[in-house]
Formats: structure tokens, sequence, C-alpha cells
């Protein structure tokens, strides 16, 4: 899965397989988490999201485990 650098605080990087629906974020103290089922346009709205930390609070925290 490729990841994409993101202008973040709390994130580092996101990653997307669209065949799978797996997002992958890389957080800066480290950390790689995979979330499962994640729809398309989830990631698209995450991706576009002027604070990456509050989208993954509000929408992809909690509801997405593997």
């Amino acid at each position: 899965m490729r990841m994409h650098s993101v202008s973040s605080s709390a994130i580092e990087a996101i990653g997307y397989d669209p065949a799978t629906q797996r997002l992958r974020i890389t957080f800066r103290q480290g950390r790689t988490y995979d979330y499962c089922r994640v729809p398309a346009h989830i990631y698209e709205q995450f991706m576009r999201a002027r604070s990456k930390g509050g989208f993954f609070n509000s929408h992809i925290d909690g509801r997405y485990q593997c």
C-alpha cells in the first residue's frame, strides 16, 4: 500500500487500498494502525480535510476496527 505524507500535527502518512477498503494511518508518535471496511468516500474526505486529526477523531476512530 502506498503511503502519502500529509500536513498534520498528529498524522504523518495515510494509505488506502480500494480493493480491500483498508485504511492505514501512521501517526507522528510512530505507531501505524490499519482500519478495515473503510468506504472510499471516507478516505477521500479524509485526504481533503483541513484538519486530519479532527477528521480522524470524528469519522474514523472507533468505527472501522479490523
